[in-house]
């Protein structure tokens, strides 16, 4: 069985997806690990109820990013993790872990990719008054958002404020998360 830890930096509702979905039997893989960069996140709580460990830092604490990663490096080694799945990880991701991970590093994304990169993508897709957004999982390069796409989904927003476009896309996102990761760790082909 595959083993992978979640990076995370906020509440975690990707996170949570992904686990009740371990727990449902609907994703046959182990979560060994929980990284977050924020030690008040909402996410530890999550983790906590569903019995998953965690590493919690403070980036500033470090004197580069290269040592922060070198640490997880060690921890991921340890635990034997064989992928890194991004839920709201808010840092891009760095030369040690990418190195030391190519390929097995995976994130989500709220829009079709490559629309509205970056932070606040919903924002984005609202300010530039699209009708449709959506959600994309890709694999994680040394670029924001710029790996190469897994699978998309589309999700209408026309008309929406803010609230009810998350609300859409987060839904998306906690169906697509846990069956786009089930077919890359079994290593099938996944269509965009």
């Amino acid at each position: 069985m595959k083993r992978f830890a979640i990076f995370a930096s906020g509440s975690g509702s990707n996170a949570e997806a992904i686990w009740q979905a371990i727990a449902d039997g609907q994703l046959s893989a182990e979560c060994v690990l929980l990284v977050t960069d924020k030690p008040e996140a909402t996410v530890l709580d999550r983790a906590e109820r569903y019995g998953i460990s965690s590493f919690s830092f403070t980036p500033k604490a470090y004197a580069s990013k290269e040592e922060f990663e070198e640490e997880i490096l060690v921890l991921l080694r340890t635990l034997r993790v064989d992928y890194i799945v991004l839920a709201g990880y808010m840092r891009l991701i760095g030369n040690v872990l990418l190195s030391a991970y190519p390929n097995r590093i995976l994130n989500i994304h709220p829009s079709l990719l490559p629309a509205f990169p970056g932070k606040d993508a919903i924002g984005q897709a609202l300010d530039a008054n699209v009708p449709t957004s959506g959600v994309t999982v890709h694999y994680v390069d040394a670029g924001m958002d710029t790996g190469p796409i897994i699978a998309q989904a589309s999700v209408e927003i026309e008309g929406c404020d803010r609230t009810e476009a998350t609300r859409r896309i987060q839904t998306i996102e906690h169906q697509l998360y846990p069956r786009v990761l089930q077919q890359v760790l079994n290593q099938q082909e996944v269509f965009k």
